[in-house]
């Protein structure tokens, strides 16, 4: 059932606000579900580049909110970088997010691995392999995969 009031720029923006009270929305994800609202009325690009300018919506901002939730559960550099860029975000964006960071990525994945596997060595090569299966999908690359199931660490 669609709405019988005409679509107006206000009503966009309106609608817009209302979801950026809930969470941080990349650009594409706004336009993706204000398109699907308000069947892709030309006023939704003017409508997302007000809300730019006056700082209501920032890319920048949504992939640091972004990353850090990540990082908090868990995941790598590969697995954060596939799925921002499936929200819209830039690489260069992406890489700054990154950065200021400033992640021990091979510590994170020695406390994900311990999390999930404990501190006891694999007893075999099968264990090993899913190990390295699960960091992987995490997201963590083969060195700090190495690293993370390594047995000693100072």
């Amino acid at each position: 059932m669609k709405d019988k009031k005409p679509t107006t720029p206000a009503r966009i923006r309106f609608s817009a606000m209302d979801l950026l009270t809930g969470r941080e929305f990349s650009r594409a994800e706004l336009n993706k579900k204000l398109n699907a609202r308000f069947d892709d009325d030309p006023a939704i690009a003017s409508v997302l580049d007000q809300l730019q300018s006056e700082g209501l919506q920032s890319d920048s901002r949504y992939a640091g909110a972004f990353v850090r939730s990540r990082i908090n559960r868990g995941h790598g550099q590969v697995r954060i970088r596939l799925d921002i860029r499936q929200k819209g975000i830039s690489e260069e964006l992406t890489t700054l997010a990154l950065n200021e960071e400033e992640i021990n990525w091979f510590a994170l994945a020695r406390d994900v691995a311990i999390r999930k596997f404990g501190s006891e060595p694999a007893v075999d090569l099968k264990a090993k392999a899913k190990r390295m299966r699960f960091l992987q999908y995490r997201g963590f690359n083969f060195e700090q995969i190495k690293y993370a199931l390594a047995q000693n660490h100072e």
